[in-house]
């Protein structure tokens, strides 16, 4: 029996005779952790709680506790410049860099258009071995973030998915919410698919199902992730539980990490990285810390 925390947590699942598989995750604690690193008006920090949670449930598609995700957003005339998150064994860290001048000259609710302009999302998978680098790029398209990665996933790996996301503030404290599924007929999970049937019958069931999930159900800490799969899907199928992954904020930055970074420059580089008091900072857009590194030291 697979047992893991109604909140901070991944768990994955398999509706095999749908030829389905999926994830559904909840953030509190790990998404606070992250959103509190920066002081984001509230529709720059939804933005970054969804894109967490998609982050989470697509790096919960790696097997090896190695391997990373990366999500990025990239814009042309946005609001916000960039968006970037990661996802490694369960570690996940995101920010978004935007233009506050021009942030305050939106409407209250801003279109996903006029929050990024004409935007590329990014996804990459990093795996070692054979798998190596795998990367898909699609346009920013959709009236949400969790919309334009299920273009991706139809544009770029030709793999029907339904995804919802949801998110819930109570007294200042953020949970978030997801869900996402995914039709592999004939177990064509890692090869070459040969068709997309998006009206598939299988598929069709399972879609019908998934999108009758509420956003209160997503974001309700009372509500196991297991009992959010049971209401579901168990009426007509089996669910099998596959498995469970605890969530945590992860900047990986700390000062012998950025000492082995610095260290791969060359000796001009990094004299031209020191300052008038003769160190180098180092600032950490994930976590919002500057650390300093003395260019004396480097050379021990």
């Amino acid at each position: 029996m697979i047992e893991i925390e109604a909140t901070d947590s991944i768990l994955s699942f398999a509706i095999p005779a749908k030829n389905c598989r999926g994830r559904v995750v909840r953030l509190s604690s790990t998404i606070d952790g992250i959103l509190s690193a920066h002081d984001y008006p509230p529709v720059i920090r939804d933005i970054l709680a969804e894109a967490v949670c998609l982050t989470a449930m697509l790096g919960a598609l790696l097997k090896d506790e190695q391997s990373q995700l990366t999500l990025q957003a990239q814009t042309e005339a946005g609001v916000i410049n960039l968006l970037a998150c990661d996802y490694k064994d369960g570690a996940l860290r995101g920010y978004v860099d935007f233009d506050r001048e021009r942030f305050a000259q939106q409407p209250i609710d801003p279109s996903l258009m006029a929050l990024f302009g004409k935007g590329y999302l990014a996804i990459t998978f990093d795996q070692p071995g054979p798998g190596g680098r795998n990367q898909g790029i699609v346009p920013l398209e959709g009236a949400s973030l969790a919309e334009a990665v299920q273009n991706y996933f139809f544009q770029s790996e030709q793999i029907p998915t339904l995804i919802r996301v949801a998110m819930q503030e109570t007294n200042g404290d953020v949970t978030v919410g997801g869900l996402l599924v995914q039709h592999l007929p004939e177990g064509e999970e890692d090869r070459e698919r040969l068709h997309v049937q998006m009206d598939h019958p299988e598929w069709g069931h399972v879609h019908i199902m998934g999108n009758s999930i509420q956003p209160e159900e997503l974001t309700n800490v009372a509500l196991t992730l297991e009992d959010i799969l049971w209401r579901l899907f168990s009426e007509s199928d089996e669910v099998r539980l596959l498995s469970g992954k605890p969530c945590v904020k992860g900047c990986r930055c700390n000062e012998d990490h950025i000492r082995d970074v610095i260290a791969r420059f060359p000796k001009e580089d990094k004299e031209d990285m020191v300052d008038e008091e003769g160190n180098i900072a180092i600032d950490c857009a994930f976590c919002s810390r500057i650390f300093t590194i003395t260019g004396a030291s480097l050379n021990n």
